[in-house]
């Protein structure tokens, strides 16, 4: 091989003048970050986040404070296996601020008896024996229905339905 094969090629940027540039950019990229948060309303930003996604209603988990259950429901039933005067007592109490709310989230042990019996579901089962603990809250006037939650609790467990009083922080 001649020396004509390898061309001489002029000499460049060095490679650390690249990155450095790339370095710079990203500093100047953080500092125009920083400058436009400065004036940012932020729950403006979150409620345009959220309509942008399609998410209408801001449903947030809030603080857990207190937890209590009602158990021993029959298998594939969602009745109240007890009174719900207990119960009521307690959220009542517990719900007296009106800055908390109350989550109640139904279960089903995962057994093949433990299920909705129209639908075969232990998911419905789960969320009917919320329901059901949630309408005797309401008509017994322990809370307004505006502050309850119905969730279903997603690992088989127990026949149950465990209500916690979450602190949701905001003012009245």
């Amino acid at each position: 091989m001649s020396d004509d094969f390898f061309p001489i090629v002029p000499p460049g940027r060095p490679i650390w003048l690249v990155t450095l540039a790339d370095l710079a950019l990203l500093l100047v990229g953080f500092f125009v970050l920083l400058q436009a948060n400065q004036r940012l309303d932020k729950e403006a930003l979150a409620t345009g986040l959220r309509e942008g996604f399609g998410i209408t209603e801001r449903v947030a988990d809030p603080m857990p404070v207190a937890v209590a259950a009602m158990g021993d429901f029959a298998p594939g039933s969602s009745i109240l296996p007890q009174s719900a005067a207990a119960i009521s007592q307690w959220a009542r109490s517990a719900a007296s601020d009106p800055r908390v709310r109350l989550r109640l989230s139904g279960a089903v042990d995962g057994t093949a008896a433990d299920v909705d019996p129209e639908t075969g579901s232990g998911t419905i089962l789960a969320a009917d024996r919320a329901r059901a603990v949630a309408v005797a809250l309401v008509a017994a006037g322990a809370v307004s229905a505006d502050r309850l939650t119905i969730t279903t609790d997603p690992v088989p467990g127990r026949r149950a339905v465990t209500l916690t009083i979450g602190f949701d922080g905001k003012r009245p």
